[in-house]
């Protein structure tokens, strides 16, 4: 049995991916603090196909510790697919912004990601089939303002993943690298970077994509053989694109 992995998977973006996965037959790992909401979205993938597998992990991944025990924990099993969608933003000026809160999400946006990644590719980069896909944002390619450190930080996933999907390239390794990158998506994103214990994407966000739309671009990355799957900030169309960062391999003469 094969499974694919969705870290952050209790709500929006990570919720419905796994949703659109169990439709195509896929076995489930899904992660997250909160286990009520993996139990319910269990439910969701038993409805639409019963013979399915979900696994459950209730952890949080800005904790260091967990995140290695994560991965020893899926040793066993056979991962098709990563998918690193956990994480939270901040909108704050960097002279106000709270540092526990930017501890945390520096842990989670990155360490977690690049541990977790890193670990994937050493296991299975020379397994064919399998695709490691990790979820940047808009603000990983432009920086916005108010939200200049939740920026950097997704600044370093596109640029680490990346740059890892060169390396693989080159290395002739049979694992895919992708990033995935959103606009203003309709999810639980605005309540935690505000610090709000509600907020209405309706009437105060321009233009915007549900969580469900964005399941759906990233299957379209998914399928694809690009590295890039990004939604223009001005028109909000879905690109599938080759990587954009410059890239120097330092092995070529």
């Amino acid at each position: 049995m094969k499974y694919t992995v969705i870290t952050g998977a209790s709500s929006g973006i990570g919720y419905e991916t796994a949703l659109a996965f169990a439709k195509r037959g896929k076995n489930l790992v899904v992660i997250a603090r909160r286990q009520e909401q993996l139990l319910e979205l269990k439910k969701e993938v038993n409805n639409i196909d019963p013979k399915l597998d979900v696994i459950i992990h209730n952890l949080d991944l800005s904790i260091s510790e967990n995140v290695y025990k994560l991965y020893e924990n899926l040793k066993e099993i056979q991962i098709e697919t990563w998918i690193n969608n956990a994480g939270f933003g901040n909108f704050a000026t960097v002279g106000e912004q709270k540092l526990s809160k930017i501890e945390t999400m520096l842990r989670l946006n990155t360490e977690a990601l690049t541990i977790l990644s890193s670990l994937y590719v050493r296991q299975y980069a020379n397994v064919e089939g399998t695709q490691l896909i990790n979820i940047s944002s808009g603000g990983g390619y432009t920086i916005v303002a108010d939200a200049v450190t939740y920026c950097a930080t997704k600044f370093y996933v596109s640029a680490f993943t990346e740059g890892l999907a060169q390396e693989l390239r080159s290395q002739g390794s049979k694992m895919k690298a992708k990033v995935l990158a959103p606009a203003a998506t309709e999810t639980e994103f605005a309540l935690r970077s505000l610090d709000v214990d509600s907020f209405e994407y309706e009437g105060a966000v321009p233009k915007y994509h549900t969580a469900k739309e964005m399941a759906a671009f990233l299957l379209d990355l998914y399928d694809s053989e690009k590295v890039v799957g990004i939604v223009d900030g001005i028109t909000y169309e879905f690109h599938l694109k080759d990587p954009l960062y410059p890239y120097v391999d330092r092995n070529t003469k």
